[in-house]
């Protein structure tokens, strides 16, 4: 059988006849498929960084149409609050004189909404040709604008300048500012190093001026509106000259009689010192009282939960009391002789003399009386449903006096064997009548109770038959 045996490793190079080591042999590594696949990987994200850093995302191109070109030029910055987010690109102007205004803002932003605002506005630094455009951007949720787009003049806004705030004034008018200008510039001499501290909050100033006058006409119906209600105002102050002047003269005789009180203004000026220092002293207290306040109010703090609750509950207690009180009150003092409690306390005293002559008379008499009244005491039951009854019987009355109200017995009919009616004669509602009954007991007027409470017979102490019962 033949047989295979592993290759003999190479013989080891010999050395040279004078003895030296040979230098290893170096061999260039071999490139193999992962590393192939890594740096393609690299060069595919450099080539994704480089696409998002210098393509920038895009631009958007729309066209304002303003009323004014308001001293835009090509490369004025359009912002986002304060961001800015592009640039403008071209200015035209319209068939109806109109500036229409290329801008491209970036891709992010777009489409532009309905709802978007555009606004021409002046920095901190007002100069000439010093303008930049603000958008609002309208909700996401409104329409959008198409790339391109002509946003109308109803919804982009001008800035107001001076010039166009002078014009609005008549000759007259702007003559009178001329000379106030003028006298300003009189009073300003040699103040130079005071007026330019003062021109370095000018600008500000002027923006802020700008911004304000841009909120005014911002609704122009609303200032239409409001200029013409003031003129009228005016007219009708100019038609009342008279009651004007008259006005001007009453206070400038007031203005006389107080200066001709010359000595009291003085004498209240002198002690003005004294008034202020005692309420300066008086100020000065406060702090201590608000600190001890302070202390009061984190002390009740605490409680103020269960005064709401006791508050609360309290309400409807005084809303019911109310009457209650004016009633008690009444009681106490009301007008007149005789007639409410203080004037019974008056005539207490003179009761409670008159009483310790009579009470022992009477104690007396009533102890004497006891026997003899004694034997009505368990009938008072009966009794009190006597006089309730016949008082409500007898209670009627009409043109002849009092009447009671009495019901015939007259039956016609009587309850047979098996729960049967049959005729029967009116003697025969005297059947079921008892009389004789002369020695009832208490409570032996109704028929029995089931507990053996009545008729009452207190142990057969009472000379009273418990048998005679209805």
């Amino acid at each position: 059988m033949a047989t295979t045996s592993p290759p003999s490793p190479p013989a080891a190079p010999q050395p040279p006849g004078d003895g030296r080591v040979p230098a290893p042999i170096v061999r260039a590594p071999r490139t193999g498929p992962i590393r192939i696949v890594a740096i393609g990987a690299l060069a595919l994200v450099v080539l994704i960084v480089a696409f998002l850093v210098f393509a920038g995302g895009g631009n958007s191109t729309y066209k304002l149409e303003l009323a004014e070109g308001d001293q835009l030029v090509r490369g004025d910055q359009v912002q986002v609050g304060g961001v800015p987010v592009g640039s403008v690109t071209n200015i035209e102007l319209t068939h109806d004189f109109k500036a229409l205004v290329t801008i491209k803002i970036q891709s992010s932003l777009a489409p532009l909404h309905h709802g978007t605002l555009a606004q021409v506005r002046v920095p901190s630094l007002t100069s000439v040709a010093n303008r930049y455009i603000e958008l609002n951007l309208g909700p996401n949720n409104y329409p959008t604008y198409p790339a391109g787009a002509t946003l109308p003049s109803s919804v982009t806004g001008e800035v107001t300048d001076l010039d166009q705030l002078f014009n609005t004034l008549n000759a007259k008018t702007r003559k009178g500012l001329q000379g106030f200008i003028q006298g300003t510039a009189e009073q300003y001499v040699g103040q130079g190093k005071n007026l330019g501290t003062s021109v370095e909050y000018f600008a500000p100033a002027l923006t802020a001026t700008n911004h304000f006058f841009s909120e005014i006409v911002r609704d122009q119906p609303v200032l239409t509106s409001f200029l013409v209600e003031t003129a009228k105002t005016v007219d009708t102050i100019g038609a009342r000259q008279e009651s004007l002047s008259d006005l001007i003269e009453n206070q400038n005789k007031t203005f006389q009689a107080v200066g001709g009180e010359q000595s009291q203004l003085a004498r209240g000026l002198k002690q003005l010192p004294g008034t202020l220092q005692q309420g300066n002293k008086t100020l000065s207290a406060l702090p201590a009282a608000f600190a001890a306040l302070s202390e009061f109010v984190k002390a009740s703090r605490p409680t103020t939960k269960s005064l709401t609750t006791l508050v609360e509950r309290l309400h409807p207690l005084v809303t019911k009391a109310t009457p209650v009180v004016g009633n008690f009150s009444e009681a106490f003092s009301r007008p007149g002789a005789d007639n409410d409690l203080t004037d019974l306390v008056r005539v207490l005293p003179a009761l409670a003399k008159q009483l310790t002559t009579d009470s022992p008379i009477s104690v007396t008499a009533l102890k004497e009386s006891v026997p003899i009244t004694a034997v009505f005491g368990p009938y008072t039951p009966d009794l009190a449903g006597t006089l309730r009854t016949f008082g409500a019987g007898a209670g009627y009355y009409d043109a002849d006096g009092h009447y009671v109200h009495v019901n015939g017995v007259f039956p016609d009919f009587k309850l047979g064997e098996g729960e049967t009616l049959k005729p029967a004669s009116p003697t025969a509602a005297l059947e079921g009548l008892l009389t004789g009954q002369l020695r009832r007991c208490p409570g032996a007027a109704t028929q029995p109770a089931a507990d053996g409470s009545s008729p009452f017979a207190d142990g057969e102490m009472l000379s009273c038959d418990p048998t005679e019962t209805p």
